[in-house]
Protein backbone atom coordinates (compact mmCIF):
# COMPACT_ATOMS: atom_id res chain seq x y z
CA UNK A 1 0.00 0.00 0.00
CA UNK A 2 1.72 3.36 -0.81
CA UNK A 3 1.79 6.51 1.44
CA UNK A 4 -0.55 9.40 0.35
CA UNK A 5 1.29 12.24 -1.18
CA UNK A 6 -1.76 14.83 -1.06
CA UNK A 7 0.59 16.56 1.38
CA UNK A 8 2.88 17.92 -1.34
CA UNK A 9 0.11 18.39 -3.99
CA UNK A 10 0.14 22.00 -3.12
CA UNK A 11 1.34 24.99 -0.43
CA UNK A 12 0.41 28.50 -0.21
CA UNK A 13 2.22 31.39 -0.73
CA UNK A 14 1.47 35.31 -0.64
CA UNK A 15 0.30 37.08 -3.31
CA UNK A 16 1.80 36.45 -6.93
CA UNK A 17 3.48 39.47 -7.62
CA UNK A 18 5.93 38.76 -4.19
CA UNK A 19 7.26 36.32 -6.48
CA UNK A 20 9.31 38.96 -8.31
CA UNK A 21 11.54 39.74 -5.31
CA UNK A 22 14.99 38.00 -4.40
CA UNK A 23 13.69 36.80 -0.72
CA UNK A 24 10.80 35.27 -2.34
CA UNK A 25 12.66 33.23 -4.94
CA UNK A 26 15.94 32.34 -2.50
CA UNK A 27 12.87 30.82 0.15
CA UNK A 28 11.35 29.12 -2.60
CA UNK A 29 14.33 27.31 -4.08
CA UNK A 30 15.25 26.08 -0.17
CA UNK A 31 11.72 25.10 0.37
CA UNK A 32 11.62 22.76 -3.50
CA UNK A 33 15.64 21.68 -2.46
CA UNK A 34 14.57 20.51 0.73
CA UNK A 35 10.66 19.42 0.94
CA UNK A 36 9.21 19.64 -2.99
CA UNK A 37 5.84 20.60 -3.50
CA UNK A 38 4.00 19.92 -7.07
CA UNK A 39 1.62 23.23 -6.87
CA UNK A 40 1.45 26.67 -5.70
CA UNK A 41 -1.57 28.52 -4.86
CA UNK A 42 -1.93 32.59 -3.91
CA UNK A 43 -3.94 35.59 -4.03
CA UNK A 44 -3.60 38.67 -6.88
CA UNK A 45 -3.54 37.27 -9.83
CA UNK A 46 -5.60 39.82 -11.06
CA UNK A 47 -5.30 42.48 -8.72
CA UNK A 48 -3.51 45.58 -9.49
CA UNK A 49 0.14 44.39 -8.32
CA UNK A 50 0.27 42.13 -11.42
CA UNK A 51 -0.90 44.97 -13.93
CA UNK A 52 -2.35 42.29 -16.40
CA UNK A 53 -5.84 44.18 -16.69
CA UNK A 54 -4.90 47.40 -18.37
CA UNK A 55 -7.76 50.14 -19.74
CA UNK A 56 -6.92 53.13 -21.55
CA UNK A 57 -9.23 55.24 -23.74
CA UNK A 58 -8.02 56.11 -27.48
CA UNK A 59 -9.89 57.87 -30.07
CA UNK A 60 -12.24 58.54 -27.46
CA UNK A 61 -13.20 54.77 -27.53
CA UNK A 62 -12.71 52.99 -24.25
CA UNK A 63 -10.51 49.55 -24.45
CA UNK A 64 -8.50 47.09 -22.59
CA UNK A 65 -4.99 45.75 -22.98
CA UNK A 66 -3.94 42.69 -21.43
CA UNK A 67 -0.24 42.77 -20.13
CA UNK A 68 1.21 39.37 -19.37
CA UNK A 69 4.68 40.43 -18.34
CA UNK A 70 4.51 39.94 -14.41
CA UNK A 71 2.57 37.13 -14.72
CA UNK A 72 5.39 35.42 -17.20
CA UNK A 73 8.19 36.24 -15.24
CA UNK A 74 6.37 34.67 -11.74
CA UNK A 75 5.23 31.48 -14.18
CA UNK A 76 8.66 31.08 -15.29
CA UNK A 77 10.33 31.21 -11.96
CA UNK A 78 8.30 28.47 -10.82
CA UNK A 79 8.52 26.08 -13.54
CA UNK A 80 12.35 26.60 -13.06
CA UNK A 81 12.17 25.47 -9.37
CA UNK A 82 9.76 22.22 -9.90
CA UNK A 83 6.17 23.53 -9.00
CA UNK A 84 3.16 24.26 -11.40
CA UNK A 85 0.65 26.99 -10.48
CA UNK A 86 -2.78 25.96 -8.60
CA UNK A 87 -4.40 29.42 -9.86
CA UNK A 88 -6.70 31.02 -8.19
CA UNK A 89 -8.92 33.84 -10.62
CA UNK A 90 -9.26 36.75 -8.19
CA UNK A 91 -8.97 39.77 -7.03
CA UNK A 92 -10.82 42.23 -8.66
CA UNK A 93 -8.54 44.83 -11.35
CA UNK A 94 -9.83 48.10 -10.54
CA UNK A 95 -10.29 48.92 -13.76
CA UNK A 96 -13.09 46.62 -14.09
CA UNK A 97 -14.40 46.62 -10.19
CA UNK A 98 -18.00 47.70 -9.65
CA UNK A 99 -17.34 49.25 -6.14
CA UNK A 100 -13.92 50.07 -3.88
CA UNK A 101 -14.13 47.44 -1.50
CA UNK A 102 -10.75 45.66 -0.60
CA UNK A 103 -9.31 43.74 1.59
CA UNK A 104 -5.30 43.65 3.09
CA UNK A 105 -2.60 45.86 3.57
CA UNK A 106 -2.24 45.67 -0.54
CA UNK A 107 -5.67 46.36 -1.22
CA UNK A 108 -7.09 43.40 -3.14
CA UNK A 109 -10.52 44.70 -4.59
CA UNK A 110 -13.20 41.92 -3.77
CA UNK A 111 -16.61 43.74 -5.70
CA UNK A 112 -17.78 41.83 -8.34
CA UNK A 113 -16.98 43.08 -11.99
CA UNK A 114 -18.57 45.88 -13.98
CA UNK A 115 -19.26 43.80 -16.74
CA UNK A 116 -19.36 40.33 -16.78
CA UNK A 117 -18.30 39.74 -20.21
CA UNK A 118 -15.35 41.94 -19.49
CA UNK A 119 -14.46 39.73 -16.84
CA UNK A 120 -14.99 36.97 -19.01
CA UNK A 121 -12.71 38.04 -21.65
CA UNK A 122 -9.96 38.32 -18.63
CA UNK A 123 -10.44 34.89 -17.57
CA UNK A 124 -10.54 33.66 -21.15
CA UNK A 125 -6.98 35.94 -22.52
CA UNK A 126 -5.38 34.89 -18.74
CA UNK A 127 -6.09 31.29 -19.51
CA UNK A 128 -5.08 31.08 -23.62
CA UNK A 129 -1.75 33.35 -23.12
CA UNK A 130 -0.66 30.89 -20.45
CA UNK A 131 -1.57 27.77 -23.01
CA UNK A 132 -0.08 29.54 -25.71
CA UNK A 133 3.19 29.82 -23.72
CA UNK A 134 3.64 26.82 -21.88
CA UNK A 135 1.34 24.34 -23.98
CA UNK A 136 -2.06 22.82 -23.39
CA UNK A 137 -0.60 19.69 -21.68
CA UNK A 138 1.15 21.52 -19.19
CA UNK A 139 -1.76 24.00 -18.61
CA UNK A 140 -4.19 20.99 -18.30
CA UNK A 141 -2.01 19.89 -15.21
CA UNK A 142 -3.01 23.30 -13.22
CA UNK A 143 -6.53 23.38 -11.06
CA UNK A 144 -8.08 26.74 -11.90
CA UNK A 145 -10.01 27.84 -8.71
CA UNK A 146 -12.50 30.71 -8.82
CA UNK A 147 -11.77 33.52 -6.17
CA UNK A 148 -11.15 33.03 -2.84
CA UNK A 149 -13.77 32.98 0.30
CA UNK A 150 -16.74 34.37 -1.15
CA UNK A 151 -18.58 33.59 2.02
CA UNK A 152 -16.83 36.11 3.80
CA UNK A 153 -17.96 39.84 3.24
CA UNK A 154 -13.93 40.79 3.60
CA UNK A 155 -13.29 38.77 0.77
CA UNK A 156 -16.52 38.95 -1.57
CA UNK A 157 -18.99 42.46 -1.65
CA UNK A 158 -21.63 41.81 1.13
CA UNK A 159 -21.14 37.66 0.69
CA UNK A 160 -23.39 37.67 -1.84
CA UNK A 161 -24.17 33.65 -2.48
CA UNK A 162 -25.82 34.82 -6.33
CA UNK A 163 -23.15 37.27 -7.12
CA UNK A 164 -21.41 34.27 -6.39
CA UNK A 165 -22.33 31.86 -8.57
CA UNK A 166 -22.68 34.11 -11.21
CA UNK A 167 -18.83 35.09 -11.16
CA UNK A 168 -18.14 31.03 -11.09
CA UNK A 169 -20.31 30.14 -14.13
CA UNK A 170 -18.96 32.49 -16.31
CA UNK A 171 -15.41 32.03 -15.10
CA UNK A 172 -15.62 28.26 -15.43
CA UNK A 173 -17.30 28.52 -19.43
CA UNK A 174 -14.62 31.39 -20.39
CA UNK A 175 -11.98 28.36 -19.15
CA UNK A 176 -14.08 25.91 -20.93
CA UNK A 177 -13.94 27.78 -24.17
CA UNK A 178 -10.45 27.51 -24.30
CA UNK A 179 -10.43 24.08 -23.38
CA UNK A 180 -12.50 21.73 -22.44
CA UNK A 181 -9.98 19.12 -20.26
CA UNK A 182 -8.79 22.58 -18.39
CA UNK A 183 -9.48 21.98 -14.46
CA UNK A 184 -11.49 23.89 -13.13
CA UNK A 185 -13.68 24.39 -9.53
CA UNK A 186 -14.60 26.08 -6.31
CA UNK A 187 -16.18 27.45 -3.95
CA UNK A 188 -12.76 27.83 -1.95
CA UNK A 189 -14.74 28.80 1.19
CA UNK A 190 -13.48 29.51 4.87
CA UNK A 191 -14.61 26.89 8.06
CA UNK A 192 -17.88 28.45 9.27
CA UNK A 193 -20.15 28.33 6.45
CA UNK A 194 -20.08 24.64 5.56
CA UNK A 195 -23.50 25.38 4.24
CA UNK A 196 -22.26 27.41 1.23
CA UNK A 197 -20.84 24.07 -0.34
CA UNK A 198 -24.24 22.76 -0.50
CA UNK A 199 -25.44 25.36 -1.96
CA UNK A 200 -23.03 25.95 -4.63
CA UNK A 201 -23.22 22.32 -5.23
CA UNK A 202 -26.91 22.73 -5.94
CA UNK A 203 -26.49 25.39 -8.28
CA UNK A 204 -23.88 24.15 -10.72
CA UNK A 205 -25.85 20.39 -10.74
CA UNK A 206 -28.98 22.76 -11.76
CA UNK A 207 -27.48 24.82 -13.98
CA UNK A 208 -25.28 22.27 -15.66
CA UNK A 209 -22.25 24.15 -14.39
CA UNK A 210 -18.62 22.81 -15.20
CA UNK A 211 -16.56 21.48 -12.50
CA UNK A 212 -13.85 19.39 -11.84
CA UNK A 213 -12.79 19.72 -8.39
CA UNK A 214 -14.18 21.38 -4.83
CA UNK A 215 -12.03 23.32 -2.51
CA UNK A 216 -12.58 24.45 1.04
CA UNK A 217 -10.23 26.12 3.39
CA UNK A 218 -9.83 24.42 7.24
CA UNK A 219 -8.05 26.28 10.43
CA UNK A 220 -8.76 25.35 14.11
CA UNK A 221 -8.56 29.08 15.80
CA UNK A 222 -11.38 30.95 17.42
CA UNK A 223 -11.80 34.50 17.70
CA UNK A 224 -8.58 36.46 17.30
CA UNK A 225 -7.54 38.63 20.23
CA UNK A 226 -4.88 41.69 19.29
CA UNK A 227 -2.52 43.24 20.61
CA UNK A 228 -0.22 45.45 18.88
CA UNK A 229 1.54 44.11 16.06
CA UNK A 230 -0.14 40.33 16.58
CA UNK A 231 -2.49 37.97 17.72
CA UNK A 232 -3.59 35.34 20.34
CA UNK A 233 -6.68 32.43 19.85
CA UNK A 234 -7.48 29.40 21.13
CA UNK A 235 -7.09 26.44 19.12
CA UNK A 236 -9.42 23.24 18.58
CA UNK A 237 -8.03 19.79 18.95
CA UNK A 238 -5.90 19.52 15.59
CA UNK A 239 -8.20 16.33 14.71
CA UNK A 240 -11.14 19.31 13.66
CA UNK A 241 -8.63 19.82 10.77
CA UNK A 242 -9.36 16.18 9.25
CA UNK A 243 -13.21 16.85 9.81
CA UNK A 244 -12.97 19.64 7.96
CA UNK A 245 -10.95 17.94 5.29
CA UNK A 246 -13.71 15.36 4.98
CA UNK A 247 -16.56 17.02 5.04
CA UNK A 248 -16.87 17.90 1.45
CA UNK A 249 -16.79 14.76 0.57
CA UNK A 250 -19.63 13.69 2.88
CA UNK A 251 -21.87 16.75 2.26
CA UNK A 252 -21.33 15.62 -1.51
CA UNK A 253 -22.49 11.70 -1.24
CA UNK A 254 -25.29 11.05 -3.45
CA UNK A 255 -24.92 13.54 -5.70
CA UNK A 256 -23.51 14.36 -8.93
CA UNK A 257 -20.25 16.12 -7.42
CA UNK A 258 -19.60 13.05 -5.71
CA UNK A 259 -16.46 11.93 -6.88
CA UNK A 260 -14.69 14.40 -7.60
CA UNK A 261 -11.69 14.97 -6.31
CA UNK A 262 -11.33 17.33 -3.35
CA UNK A 263 -8.85 19.94 -2.18
CA UNK A 264 -7.84 22.20 0.74
CA UNK A 265 -6.66 24.99 -0.92
CA UNK A 266 -5.41 26.12 2.42
CA UNK A 267 -4.96 24.78 6.12
CA UNK A 268 -2.91 25.68 9.27
CA UNK A 269 -3.50 26.23 13.15
CA UNK A 270 -4.63 30.16 13.65
CA UNK A 271 -5.78 32.01 10.37
CA UNK A 272 -4.16 35.11 11.38
CA UNK A 273 -0.79 35.92 9.53
CA UNK A 274 0.76 37.51 13.24
CA UNK A 275 -0.31 34.71 15.83
CA UNK A 276 3.25 33.47 17.03
CA UNK A 277 2.24 29.57 17.13
CA UNK A 278 2.96 29.47 13.89
CA UNK A 279 6.64 29.71 14.64
CA UNK A 280 6.78 27.24 17.58
CA UNK A 281 7.70 23.54 17.99
CA UNK A 282 4.20 23.11 19.34
CA UNK A 283 2.99 23.84 15.58
CA UNK A 284 5.10 20.98 14.02
CA UNK A 285 3.88 18.58 17.11
CA UNK A 286 -0.13 19.76 16.84
CA UNK A 287 0.04 19.78 12.53
CA UNK A 288 1.89 16.32 12.84
CA UNK A 289 -0.98 13.77 12.80
CA UNK A 290 -2.61 16.22 10.17
CA UNK A 291 0.44 15.88 8.03
CA UNK A 292 0.43 12.17 8.19
CA UNK A 293 -3.00 11.36 7.74
CA UNK A 294 -4.68 14.12 5.48
CA UNK A 295 -4.31 12.00 2.86
CA UNK A 296 -6.99 9.62 3.53
CA UNK A 297 -9.94 12.15 3.28
CA UNK A 298 -8.59 14.81 0.75
CA UNK A 299 -6.69 14.51 -2.03
CA UNK A 300 -4.33 17.51 -1.07
CA UNK A 301 -4.02 19.88 2.05
CA UNK A 302 -2.32 23.07 0.96
CA UNK A 303 -0.19 24.04 3.96
CA UNK A 304 -0.98 27.99 4.07
CA UNK A 305 1.97 29.54 3.72
CA UNK A 306 5.74 28.57 2.55
CA UNK A 307 6.85 31.64 3.69
CA UNK A 308 6.57 34.42 5.63
CA UNK A 309 7.33 36.65 2.67
CA UNK A 310 3.89 37.80 2.71
CA UNK A 311 1.82 40.91 3.68
CA UNK A 312 -1.47 40.72 4.42
CA UNK A 313 -1.18 42.52 7.50
CA UNK A 314 1.28 44.99 6.91
CA UNK A 315 5.17 44.78 6.50
CA UNK A 316 6.15 42.70 9.03
CA UNK A 317 7.79 44.43 12.35
CA UNK A 318 9.83 41.21 13.16
CA UNK A 319 11.96 38.68 12.12
CA UNK A 320 10.00 36.30 14.09
CA UNK A 321 6.26 37.84 13.76
CA UNK A 322 3.89 34.59 13.94
CA UNK A 323 3.94 34.70 10.02
CA UNK A 324 2.27 31.70 8.25
CA UNK A 325 5.01 30.49 6.62
CA UNK A 326 7.42 27.39 6.74
CA UNK A 327 10.36 29.56 6.69
CA UNK A 328 10.99 33.24 7.89
CA UNK A 329 12.07 36.31 6.07
CA UNK A 330 15.66 35.47 5.00
CA UNK A 331 15.09 31.43 5.06
CA UNK A 332 14.61 30.99 8.60
CA UNK A 333 13.70 27.22 9.13
CA UNK A 334 10.95 26.72 11.45
CA UNK A 335 9.94 23.75 13.52
CA UNK A 336 6.94 23.29 11.38
CA UNK A 337 8.92 22.80 8.20
CA UNK A 338 11.25 20.53 9.27
CA UNK A 339 8.19 18.47 9.52
CA UNK A 340 7.49 18.58 6.15
CA UNK A 341 11.25 17.88 5.13
CA UNK A 342 10.99 15.01 7.38
CA UNK A 343 7.99 13.63 5.91
CA UNK A 344 9.53 14.41 2.47
CA UNK A 345 12.21 12.05 3.24
CA UNK A 346 10.06 9.36 4.51
CA UNK A 347 9.17 5.98 2.08
CA UNK A 348 6.71 5.93 -0.07
CA UNK A 349 5.42 2.14 1.16
CA UNK A 350 2.90 2.75 3.97
CA UNK A 351 3.55 0.30 7.09
CA UNK A 352 1.56 1.44 9.89
CA UNK A 353 0.36 4.52 12.13
CA UNK A 354 -0.82 5.49 14.84
CA UNK A 355 -1.68 8.38 17.23
CA UNK A 356 2.07 9.50 17.69
CA UNK A 357 3.89 7.78 14.28
CA UNK A 358 3.78 6.92 10.84
CA UNK A 359 5.67 4.31 9.46
CA UNK A 360 7.00 3.84 5.74
CA UNK A 361 9.38 1.96 3.76
CA UNK A 362 10.82 2.12 0.60
CA UNK A 363 12.17 -0.33 -2.65
CA UNK A 364 15.53 -0.55 -0.52
CA UNK A 365 14.34 -1.51 2.42
CA UNK A 366 14.62 1.43 4.43
CA UNK A 367 12.24 2.11 7.35
CA UNK A 368 11.41 5.56 8.36
CA UNK A 369 9.47 6.54 10.89
CA UNK A 370 7.93 9.58 12.17
CA UNK A 371 6.92 9.79 15.62
CA UNK A 372 5.90 13.11 17.41
CA UNK A 373 4.52 13.83 21.35
CA UNK A 374 0.90 14.63 21.79
CA UNK A 375 0.19 17.92 22.80
CA UNK A 376 -2.61 19.84 24.48
CA UNK A 377 -4.03 22.02 22.40
CA UNK A 378 -5.72 24.51 25.53
CA UNK A 379 -2.07 25.59 26.81
CA UNK A 380 1.26 24.95 25.09
CA UNK A 381 2.60 24.47 28.45
CA UNK A 382 0.60 22.24 29.33
CA UNK A 383 1.65 19.50 27.25
CA UNK A 384 3.63 16.36 28.31
CA UNK A 385 6.97 17.08 29.69
CA UNK A 386 8.19 13.36 27.65
CA UNK A 387 6.53 10.76 25.83
CA UNK A 388 7.36 7.15 25.60
CA UNK A 389 6.61 5.45 22.05
CA UNK A 390 7.72 1.45 21.51
CA UNK A 391 7.65 -0.06 17.88
CA UNK A 392 8.74 -2.93 16.13
CA UNK A 393 9.58 -2.96 12.43
CA UNK A 394 10.90 -5.39 9.30
CA UNK A 395 14.76 -5.36 8.66
CA UNK A 396 16.21 -7.56 6.16
CA UNK A 397 19.89 -7.69 7.28
CA UNK A 398 21.95 -8.62 10.07
CA UNK A 399 22.15 -5.25 11.69
CA UNK A 400 20.79 -1.65 11.13
CA UNK A 401 21.77 2.11 11.43
CA UNK A 402 19.58 4.52 12.43
CA UNK A 403 19.85 8.03 11.95
CA UNK A 404 17.55 10.58 14.02
CA UNK A 405 16.40 13.76 13.28
CA UNK A 406 14.83 15.29 16.22
CA UNK A 407 12.94 18.96 16.30
CA UNK A 408 11.64 19.84 19.71
CA UNK A 409 11.98 23.42 22.10
CA UNK A 410 15.11 22.78 22.05
CA UNK A 411 16.62 21.46 19.12
CA UNK A 412 15.66 23.14 15.35
CA UNK A 413 13.89 25.82 17.06
CA UNK A 414 15.25 28.74 16.42
CA UNK A 415 12.15 31.09 17.58
CA UNK A 416 13.24 29.81 21.02
CA UNK A 417 17.19 31.22 20.18
CA UNK A 418 15.64 34.58 18.74
CA UNK A 419 13.83 34.97 21.89
CA UNK A 420 16.90 34.24 24.09
CA UNK A 421 19.02 36.13 22.25
CA UNK A 422 16.59 39.45 22.91
CA UNK A 423 14.38 39.38 19.93
CA UNK A 424 16.28 41.43 17.93
CA UNK A 425 13.75 42.53 14.94
CA UNK A 426 16.48 42.37 12.40
CA UNK A 427 18.87 40.31 13.17
CA UNK A 428 22.64 41.33 12.41
CA UNK A 429 24.35 38.86 9.64
CA UNK A 430 25.96 37.31 12.94
CA UNK A 431 22.91 36.69 14.51
CA UNK A 432 21.21 35.20 11.45
CA UNK A 433 24.01 32.72 10.87
CA UNK A 434 23.52 31.24 14.77
CA UNK A 435 20.24 30.97 14.07
CA UNK A 436 20.07 29.59 11.03
CA UNK A 437 22.72 26.91 13.30
CA UNK A 438 20.04 26.45 15.69
CA UNK A 439 17.17 26.13 13.37
CA UNK A 440 18.96 22.82 11.99
CA UNK A 441 17.63 19.84 13.58
CA UNK A 442 19.72 17.58 16.13
CA UNK A 443 21.25 14.35 14.56
CA UNK A 444 21.85 11.06 16.41
CA UNK A 445 22.92 7.82 14.91
CA UNK A 446 23.93 4.21 16.09
CA UNK A 447 23.81 0.36 15.00
CA UNK A 448 20.83 -1.05 15.91
CA UNK A 449 20.92 -5.32 16.27
CA UNK A 450 18.19 -7.55 14.53
CA UNK A 451 16.36 -10.15 15.83
CA UNK A 452 14.61 -12.37 13.97
CA UNK A 453 13.86 -10.14 10.95
CA UNK A 454 13.12 -7.39 12.80
CA UNK A 455 14.33 -4.01 14.32
CA UNK A 456 12.84 -3.36 18.10
CA UNK A 457 12.69 0.31 19.80
CA UNK A 458 11.53 1.85 22.61
CA UNK A 459 11.63 6.05 22.15
CA UNK A 460 11.14 9.05 24.40
CA UNK A 461 10.26 11.65 23.24
CA UNK A 462 10.64 15.21 24.54
CA UNK A 463 7.85 18.11 24.76
CA UNK A 464 6.64 19.44 21.41
CA UNK A 465 8.78 16.72 19.83
CA UNK A 466 8.97 15.70 15.91
CA UNK A 467 11.35 13.23 14.95
CA UNK A 468 12.35 11.38 12.25
CA UNK A 469 14.12 7.56 12.99
CA UNK A 470 15.76 6.33 9.74
CA UNK A 471 16.77 2.84 9.47
CA UNK A 472 18.88 1.37 7.11
CA UNK A 473 19.55 -2.38 6.60
CA UNK A 474 23.78 -2.82 7.04
CA UNK A 475 25.17 -4.75 4.58
CA UNK A 476 28.36 -3.46 4.19
CA UNK A 477 31.59 -5.09 6.29
CA UNK A 478 34.66 -3.80 7.28
CA UNK A 479 37.87 -5.98 5.42
CA UNK A 480 39.31 -8.88 7.52
CA UNK A 481 42.44 -6.64 7.86
CA UNK A 482 40.09 -4.05 9.83
CA UNK A 483 40.67 -3.24 13.44
CA UNK A 484 39.20 -0.24 15.05
CA UNK A 485 40.85 -1.12 18.77
CA UNK A 486 43.98 -0.24 16.88
CA UNK A 487 43.84 2.97 15.09
CA UNK A 488 47.33 4.00 17.34
CA UNK A 489 49.01 0.81 17.05
CA UNK A 490 51.68 1.68 14.55
CA UNK A 491 55.02 0.24 14.81
CA UNK A 492 57.38 0.69 17.48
Amino acid sequence: MRFSDAWRACVGTGRMDLALRRDYQDSLALIQREIGFRHIRGHGLFSDGMGIHRPFRHLEQEHVRYSFTYLDQVVDAYLELGIRPFLELGFMPSGLASGDQTVFWWRGNVTPPRSWRAWADLVRATVTHLVDRYGLDEVRGWPIEVWNEPNLTQFWQGADADAYYRLYQVSAEAIKEVDAQLRVGGPAISPGADEWLERFADFVIGHDVPIDFVSRHAYTSGPARHVPFGSRQRLAPASRLLDQFALPRKQLAGTPLADLPVHITEFNSSYCPDNPIHDTAFQAAYLAPVVAAGGDPADSFSYWTFSDVFEEADVPTELFHGGFGLLTHRQIKKPAFHLYAFVARMGDRFLSRGPDHLITTDADGRVTVLAWAPVDHTGAGRSPRTHNLRFSVPVDAPAAFLLRSTVDEEHGNAFAAWQEMGRPPSPLPRQFDTLREAAEPARSHRRLPVRDGRVDMEIALARHEVTLLEITPVTGSAPPWWDDDDLLDGPS
